[in-house]
């Protein structure tokens, strides 16, 4: 692994003083020493890929320097378009360095949902023009590479990408925020059972990207109640509330809940205000909010700093009125929105962290999409 001070301090004498991103396990311990190392105005947990592209290509507007964006190489699906239509030599021409976790590298043998992303990491950013050098373990090899980054940055007017192998800057640990004291009684897998067991058995979830599509699956083992009415969003993130609409609009003769978390319902709020506008009365929206990008590392969210509750009222949604932080508010919150026509929202806040002996997700995506389609009752 890649000494960090050193890192950033090669960073500082490049002239990069600006970070901004969204948090992933293979850059973990770099996004860890950021936010405790920088101050708030110099490092940005952005809500989504583009938003960090965007905020960087402001700060160096106002500043002339070259700042610096994190992510894991699913987020440049999010990152391509200010990237090609702001930041791109054509437009705007803003130099910024990317530094890109690689999920899914060929034949490191990740999950499926990392597979294709892995293998066109390379051709993305090749095809959108975008220079880039691979990074391993390696510390002075490391270190040369960020000079080589920032200074062709700034000669070239355009972005230059840094992509990192598994182990250059995360060793498993995912702690230092998690270790926090909470004042919220729930965690997450207390949520789902409960919400389990105060809607039909029938209903149909969405479960979001990370441990909640984990813990959801592994309920119903404990259960026996089967898994062909769950899909899990083990990829998209912030997309699981989309799912869940078009679910919900398809079969109206069931109840649909979409179990998201804090930072996959703020990438894409927009979703929020579609299905307000729409309004599809069996569409039950459930935020399991801890405040952190608790599957990779625990950095914070904006989550409780923002009232999600009021986002969703304004967006056409019905509630109770606030979050929710006890098993007894949230089976309360259930049975009055229950009552009546949705959409509805619950922002239920949790504590973070998970059991110790939560099982793997290994699952056939095509026979649970199988399972679902073809429901049995």
């Amino acid at each position: 692994m890649i000494d960090l001070i050193k890192f950033h301090k090669c960073l500082q004498k490049a002239g990069v003083e600006f970070i901004t991103g969204v948090p992933d396990s293979l850059l973990n311990d770099f996004c860890l020493y950021v936010q405790n190392e920088f101050p708030r105005d110099r490092h940005v947990i952005a809500a989504n890929e583009g938003n960090a592209i965007a905020t960087a290509a402001g700060y160096h507007l106002a500043t002339g320097s070259v700042p610096l964006v994190y992510m894991q190489n699913s987020g440049l699906g999010n990152a391509m378009n200010p990237l090609l239509s702001l930041v791109d030599e054509n437009v705007y021409a803003i130099p910024m360095l990317l530094l890109i976790g690689w999920r899914g590298e060929p034949g490191t043998g990740d999950w499926a949902q990392h597979k294709k992303q892995g293998e066109l990491t390379p051709v993305f950013l090749e095809s959108m023009g975008i220079p880039f050098r691979i990074m391993d373990t390696d510390g002075e090899e490391a270190f040369d590479n960020i000079r080589w980054a920032v200074d062709h940055a700034r000669n070239q007017s355009g972005p230059i990408a840094l992509i990192a192998k598994k182990g250059v800057f995360a060793q498993g640990k995912k702690t230092d925020f998690l270790k926090e004291p909470s004042q919220y009684p729930m965690r997450r897998e207390n949520a789902i059972e409960c919400i389990l067991k105060c809607v039909p058995a029938n209903t149909l979830f969405v479960a979001s990207t990370g441990r909640t599509g984990r813990e959801l699956h592994a309920l119903r083992d404990i259960h026996g109640t089967g898994h062909d009415k769950d899909i899990l969003n083990v990829g998209a993130m912030g997309h699981a509330s989309s799912i869940a609409l078009g679910i919900a609009l398809a079969r109206k003769d069931r109840q649909v809940v979409c179990l998201d978390g804090d930072a996959s319902a703020l990438m894409h709020l927009g979703s929020l205000a579609t299905a307000g506008k729409i309004k599809p009365p069996n569409f039950l929206h459930v935020v399991l909010n801890n405040g952190a990008h608790e599957s990779v590392g625990g950095q914070p969210s904006a989550a409780f700093t923002s009232n999600l509750t009021a986002m969703a009222e304004n967006a056409g949604y019905k509630t109770t009125g606030n979050a929710v932080h006890t098993e007894q508010a949230l089976r309360n919150s259930i049975e009055v929105l229950l009552g009546d026509k949705g959409p509805n929202f619950i922002d239920v806040h949790i504590r973070k962290g998970i059991r110790n002996d939560l099982p793997p997700l290994r699952i056939s995506h095509i026979d649970l999409k199988t399972a679902f389609s073809h429901p049995k009752s």
